[in-house]
C-alpha cells in the first residue's frame, strides 16, 4: 500500500484558492478512478473534482466551509501500488478476443488467441466528455481502459472466464411480478414521464407531481407551461410561500467565492466605466407570433424557445450595423471585436454569473436556441466552468422573467454594452389611430460612454427594437 496526498488543483486560469463546499466521500470509503469526491467553489463557479487515483480514503484534511490555497493537500488516499502499476500500460490493440489478462497471469501469444468477432471491443471510459452539469474531467492519461462484454456490461480488466451457462429468466420474472403485486405503493403510470432536467427541478420546487401533469410537448414531453399550469402559479419566479420569521435576530453571510467575485466586478465596473442608459418601448406582438410558429416547427422539436432567442438574434444583427458596441476599452486603445461572444446574465443559488455563447454570430437560429438552453441549464445547476465566463463581448440580462418592466443594468467588466429585456405583456397600444391590446415590452441598455457615443447607443437600441417589432427583418 502507498499513501497519496491529493492537492487542490487549479481548476481555472490563475485561481489561487477555493472553498470546500461538500465532501462526497468519507474516511474508509473506496474511491474509484474519475469518481467525483468533493465539490468546491472558486471565485468563478462551483466545480466537482474527479479522482485521478483509486483506493481507500484514509483522511479528509480540510473541513467543509474552509477556504484553502491551490496546491494544499485536501485528501489522503491509500492505494495499492502494485495494482496501479499493472493498470498503467494500455491494452494491446492487436488481439481481438473478449478477455484480457490479469496482472498475475502471463500474456498469451497472439497466435494462440482465437480471433473473435467485433461485439467485444475496447471502450475507454470517457468521463471527461462531460454532460451538462456533470462536473469536470480528469486527465486523459489517468483513465482506465475498460472492456465491453457481449451483453453490453462494462467491467474492469479481468481474467478469462468461461461463458456462463444459460439461466432461465422465469424465476426472476416471477419474483419481480410477485414484488410488484405485493407493493402497496401507488401504481406506476402507463407511460414514462418525459421531462427535461430543468422541468423536473421546476416541478420539485413547485411541489408538482409530474405523473399527474398532462404533457403538451411535441414529443409527448412535459413543458414548463404544463408544470406552471398544474401548480396554478402566475410566475415561476414569484415566492411560492411566505416562510416563518427566523428566531435569530441577525444572519451573517460570509463574503467569499462567487459572491465576493461579483461584488468586486460590480464595483470595478460601476466606478471605472461611465455608464449611460437609454430605453425604448416596443410592440413585440409579431415576435410572439413568430415564436409560436417556431415552437410548432419540427426543426425546433425539444428545443427551448423564448423571447430571449429573438433578442439574442436581434443583438447579433444590430452589432453588425453598430460594431463599436461590441468592443473593449483599454488605456491605450479601443479593441473592436468582429465576433460575438454573447453573455447571458444568469441568476444562480450562489449569485449572478455571466457565461457566454462563443462565436454566436456564426450560429443558426436552432444552434443558438440549443446553446442558450444548455448555457442556462448549466448555470442554474451551478456547473458553469471558468472558461465559459471568459472573453465575453456583449451581454443580455433578461429581467422580464422576474416580471420586471426594465432596469439600468451595470456593464459586465471588459465590455461596453449590455441590454436588459423587460417582461412582455399585453398593454393598450395605438395602432393606425386605434387603441388595441398588443404585447409590449421595454428594452433598456447601458453603455460605456468612453467608447459608445449617444448617437451610436441610440441607433443600436433602435436596431434591436426594430427586430423585436418585425422579426422578418432577420431574413434580409
Amino acid at each position: 500500500m502507498s499513501e497519496i496526498r491529493f492537492p487542490l488543483p487549479d481548476v481555472g486560469e490563475g485561481l489561487t484558492e477555493a472553498e470546500i463546499v461538500q465532501w462526497r466521500v468519507a474516511p474508509g470509503d473506496r474511491i474509484s478512478l474519475d469518481q467525483v469526491f468533493v465539490e468546491i467553489e472558486t471565485a468563478k463557479s462551483l466545480v466537482e473534482l474527479p479522482s485521478a487515483f483509486e483506493g481507500v480514503v484514509s483522511e479528509l484534511l480540510v473541513e467543509e466551509g474552509n477556504t484553502v490555497d491551490v496546491g494544499t493537500p485536501i485528501l489522503v488516499i491509500q492505494t495499492d501500488a502494485a495494482g496501479l502499476a499493472s493498470d498503467a500500460p494500455a491494452v494491446p490493440a492487436a488481439p481481438a478476443s473478449g478477455t484480457a489478462e490479469t496482472p498475475s497471469a502471463p500474456a498469451a501469444p497472439a497466435a494462440a488467441t482465437p480471433a473473435a468477432p467485433a461485439p467485444v471491443a475496447d471502450a475507454v471510459e470517457e468521463s471527461g466528455a462531460v454532460l451538462v452539469g456533470h462536473g469536470s474531467s480528469g486527465p486523459a492519461a489517468t483513465r482506465r481502459r475498460r472492456h465491453v462484454t457481449p451483453d453490453g456490461a462494462h467491467g474492469r480488466l479481468a481474467a478469462p472466464t468461461p461463458p456462463p451457462a444459460p439461466v432461465s429468466t422465469a424465476p426472476a420474472a416471477a419474483a419481480s411480478a410477485a414484488a410488484s403485486v405485493a407493493a402497496p405503493s401507488r401504481p406506476a403510470p402507463q407511460l414514462p414521464v418525459i421531462a427535461k432536467p430543468p422541468i423536473r427541478k421546476l416541478a420539485k420546487d413547485l411541489g408538482v407531481d409530474l405523473s399527474r401533469v398532462a404533457p403538451t410537448g411535441p414529443i409527448g414531453d412535459i413543458t414548463r407551461d404544463d408544470v406552471i399550469r398544474e401548480a396554478s402559479q402566475a410566475s415561476v419566479f414569484r415566492n411560492i410561500q411566505t416562510p416563518e420569521r427566523p428566531e435569530a435576530r441577525e444572519e451573517r453571510i460570509p463574503v467569499k467565492g462567487v459572491r465576493k467575485a461579483i461584488a468586486s466586478a460590480m464595483v470595478q465596473s460601476a466606478f471605472q466605466a461611465p455608464h449611460v442608459s437609454v430605453f425604448v418601448d416596443v410592440d413585440a406582438s409579431r415576435t410572439m407570433e413568430y415564436l409560436k410558429r417556431l415552437k410548432a416547427s419540427p426543426d425546433y422539436a425539444g428545443v427551448r424557445i423564448s423571447p430571449l432567442l429573438i433578442m439574442a438574434k436581434a443583438m447579433i444583427w444590430a452589432v453588425r450595423r453598430n460594431p463599436t458596441v461590441n468592443a473593449q476599452w483599454t488605456d491605450t486603445e479601443i479593441v473592436v471585436k468582429n465576433y460575438v461572444n454573447l453573455g447571458i446574465a444568469a441568476a444562480t443559488p450562489r449569485g449572478l454569473i455571466v457565461p457566454n455563447v462563443k462565436e454566436a454570430q456564426a450560429m443558426t437560429m436552432v444552434e443558438l436556441a440549443t446553446a442558450l438552453e444548455q448555457l442556462t441549464l448549466t448555470a442554474r445547476e451551478g456547473k458553469t466552468q471558468p472558461a465559459e465566463m471568459q472573453n465575453g463581448t456583449i451581454t443580455i440580462t433578461n429581467i422580464g422573467v422576474f416580471g420586471m418592466d426594465t432596469g439600468t443594468p451595470i456593464l459586465n467588466p471588459g465590455e461596453v454594452a449590455i441590454i436588459a429585456l423587460g417582461t412582455i405583456k399585453q398593454k393598450p397600444w395605438v395602432v393606425d389611430g386605434e387603441v388595441r391590446p398588443r404585447f409590449v415590452t421595454t428594452i433598456g441598455a447601458s453603455f460605456d460612454h468612453r467608447v459608445v457615443d449617444g448617437d451610436v447607443a441610440s441607433r443600436f437600441l433602435a436596431d434591436v427594437a426594430s427586430i423585436i417589432e418585425e422579426p422578418a427583418l432577420l431574413l434580409e
